[in-house]
């Protein structure tokens, strides 16, 4: 049995100099679209390196220093389905936010176990396109976020 998940994640709103946003869709399923996130793998694991970790294992685009962290912290309930990968009464979970930018037509390479597609979109179909709450309201304040960043 695996160690259960941290209820602390990250989400990293990936985006071009035109702000198109890259989203991804996951395999088990079909029809959600968010952009990058993740759990932190360990509590001592610092939210800019889970960020790069995410953004790596998820799409193969190294963030390197690019990361901008919002100093943002969504916290919002855990969807009942999902409740079983965390520790016994965990139904919190707290999601910090980070950018990042990359050029336009940037290769993207999936893991497969985790998402089937992926699709660059204008940021304002990919926040109408994003299943979860927290993820369209991060990409609708990337147009006011650029150039605001604190660094990672």
């Amino acid at each position: 049995m695996p160690a259960p998940k941290l209820p602390v994640s990250v989400l990293v709103v990936i985006h071009d100099p035109r702000l198109h946003v890259l989203l991804i869709e996951r395999a088990a399923q079909p029809g959600f679209w968010q952009s990058v996130t993740g759990s932190l793998d360990a509590v001592d694991e610092p939210l800019a390196a889970a960020a790069a970790r995410e953004v790596a294992e998820e799409t193969g685009i190294v963030a390197g220093g690019a990361l901008c962290d919002w100093r943002l912290a969504n916290e919002y309930e855990i969807y009942p389905r999902w409740r079983h990968r965390y520790a016994p009464g965990v139904w919190k979970n707290v999601e910090h936010v980070f950018s990042l930018e990359v050029p336009e037509a940037t290769p993207v390479r999936l893991a497969e176990r985790e998402h089937r597609a992926w699709q660059w979109l204008p940021w304002r179909d990919a926040a109408a396109k994003c299943f979860s709450a927290s993820n369209a309201q991060a990409i609708e304040q990337l147009p006011r976020r650029l150039g605001r960043c604190e660094g990672a």
